[in-house]
């Protein structure tokens, strides 16, 4: 046998991510790192705001009244969204309350139908994917998206989003292998897709149909052109499919029509979507091209890959896995360029197709490299992405004002990943680029989540005075009734989910004072700047505050820093 000089040994021997891509047991590979990339800081931080807790709020208020079909937050009804992601909350609650694992106010049984529907998009990336761009490509991109910063911080939040991603990663898997193998899609891979679209429309409503649907359109559009068959569509069988997705949502829609006679359809297309469609909903603005330009940090450790496979990606767009993957992206990414309202997680719904064909091009050893400028942008972009998380580590601690454990770690992962990919670039090597996020991101992204945020204490108000109201009353809390608890200055949706639903929550210090006069065993949490005006209308009332303990922090909703003063009546 001739010797094999070092370098070509080297170049011979499989490199780290032929060692991963290679594994003989991807399912529980990819199970792995879902829980790497999922589970830091899922038990341990506190509930956030704002969207969140309203969401587990409104789960817990049905819950308490036995009323599942309004969603209401406190006094008031809550039109926005459909039922499904409060439908699977007080599932997920009842289940880990009946076990003794939690009670109603602990947050993460609230989080878990997100946790699940990460893990639910990884794998149908993985099992679906595999006949679309192969089983390698599969497994790169099944692997890459649970580690993506977007789904990371959406599977730790206790709303809608992550499950949907689930929920269209299947729906759209299931599209796809129709589209390109309709001979062999058989009645129950039909029934799958349509049951997809019927709960992701319960879970977001349009969501998951205008995915489809542009998907579809754009498709049959583009065949129509170019004289292919279209037997994709049959294969679909939406005759009975449809009615079948009809079926998952319309109860609901009726019964939702009845118990608020039509308002929540109004508020929710004229509020909530016409909000959107508008104008900057909630000052979430930005112009067209923001998603792509965040796609860097959203989709990092990937972005660098998916900015590059672009040109090349884009010259094999005939190719009909290709095809179906971009009919599945650009509508939909487009309508939520356009959209006035932006968040970053809006155009998640496309990322499993993203990565796909971004781990496609990576893996094909004849792939169309991107011309030197995108080359150097997406390198330069990169690097942002992983200089912002590792900032995160010094930033939260400093507005917190406390030293955190997680933070060294990040800036020393970060630091090995930043060389590991500046020697891969020099050395025009993107698959060690790769394989080296895969290994050190869950690292960069788990030590922000489990040791930094939820120890800085700052940030995290409602538990602390939840914990304050807990320990004056002692187990022995007045009747909901009286509603005994009020704040003036600090109305976060947290704290209303951890301190109750009865909280009340009042404008200003004259109301806290009229609050503590009418309920002699009742607390009332007021602001500093309210201070004065609470201490003389007390006075003209005859009462006599008493202060049980003051909690200073950060509103980081607001960016206030603020001081509260929880008073009982002496």
């Amino acid at each position: 046998m001739a010797a094999t000089h070092p370098a070509q040994h080297d170049l011979l021997a499989p490199d780290l991510l032929d060692r991963i891509l290679g594994t003989r047991r991807p399912t529980l590979l990819v199970l792995l790192v879902c829980l790497a990339a999922f589970l830091p800081g899922f038990f341990s931080l506190p509930p956030s705001d704002r969207d969140e807790s309203r969401f587990a709020q409104a789960s817990k208020q049905m819950l308490e009244t036995g009323d599942f079909v309004a969603i209401r937050f406190g006094d008031v009804a809550r039109n926005k969204k459909p039922v499904g992601i409060h439908w699977a909350q007080a599932a997920s609650v009842t289940a880990a309350t009946s076990l003794g694992l939690a009670t109603p106010t602990t947050i993460w049984p609230y989080r878990l139908p997100s946790l699940l529907g990460g893990i639910a998009a990884a794998l149908g990336t993985l099992w679906l994917g595999a006949a679309i761009v192969g089983q390698r490509a599969a497994l790169l991109a099944a692997l890459a998206l649970p580690l993506a910063v977007v789904v990371v911080v959406e599977t730790h939040i206790a709303k809608t989003d992550a499950a949907l991603l689930g929920v269209i990663a299947v729906m759209m898997g299931l599209f796809a292998r129709a589209y390109l193998s309709p001979a062999t899609f058989t009645p129950a891979s039909a029934a799958g897709f349509w049951i997809a679209l019927g709960v992701g429309g319960l879970l977001k409503g349009p969501v998951a149909p205008m995915v489809a649907g542009l998907a579809a359109l754009a498709l049959w559009v583009a065949d129509r052109r170019a004289g292919r068959p279209r037997g994709w569509a049959g294969a679909l069988r939406a005759a009975w499919g449809l009615p079948l997705a009809l079926l998952i949502v319309t109860p609901w829609a009726v019964l939702i029509w009845i118990a608020t006679d039509g308002a929540f359809f109004t508020d929710a297309i004229t509020g909530d979507l016409g909000g959107k469609v508008a104008g900057a909903d909630e000052a979430h603005g930005g112009p067209p091209g923001y998603h792509l330009l965040l796609a860097s940090l959203t989709l990092f450790p990937l972005g660098i890959v998916v900015l590059r496979a672009i040109p090349g990606t884009w010259a094999t767009r005939t190719a009909p896995a290709v095809r179906v993957l971009l009919a599945w992206i650009i509508p939909t990414w487009i309508v939520f360029e356009l959209l006035p309202t932006k968040l970053p997680h809006y155009v998640s719904v496309t990322f499993p197709a993203v990565l796909m064909l971004a781990s496609a091009w990576l893996l094909d050893p004849a792939r169309r490299e991107p011309p030197r400028w995108l080359a150097r942008a997406s390198a330069v972009l990169w690097f942002v992405a992983l200089a912002v998380l590792a900032a995160l580590a010094i930033a939260v601690p400093i507005a917190a004002r406390s030293f955190t454990w997680g933070s060294p770690i990040v800036l020393a992962a970060a630091a090995v990943l930043a060389w590991a990919g500046w020697t891969a670039l020099r050395s025009c090597d993107l698959r060690r680029l790769v394989a080296a996020g895969l290994v050190l991101s869950p690292v960069v992204t788990g030590a922000l989540l489990q040791g930094v945020l939820p120890r800085a204490e700052a940030f995290w108000i409602a538990p602390r005075v939840a914990a304050a109201l807990e320990a004056h009353w002692q187990g022995n809390r007045p009747p909901a009734s009286e509603r005994p608890f009020a704040t003036a200055g600090f109305h976060e949706p947290s704290l209303v989910f951890l301190a109750g639903t009865d909280t009340r929550l009042i404008a200003n210090g004259q109301a806290a004072a009229q609050h503590l006069a009418e309920r002699p065993r009742g607390l009332v949490l007021v602001r500093e700047r309210y201070q004065a005006a609470f201490m003389a209308e007390a006075a003209r009332l005859g009462v006599t505050p008493r202060a049980v303990t003051t909690i200073s922090g950060l509103n980081y909703s607001r960016g206030q820093r603020l001081t509260l003063v929880l008073y009982a009546r002496d």
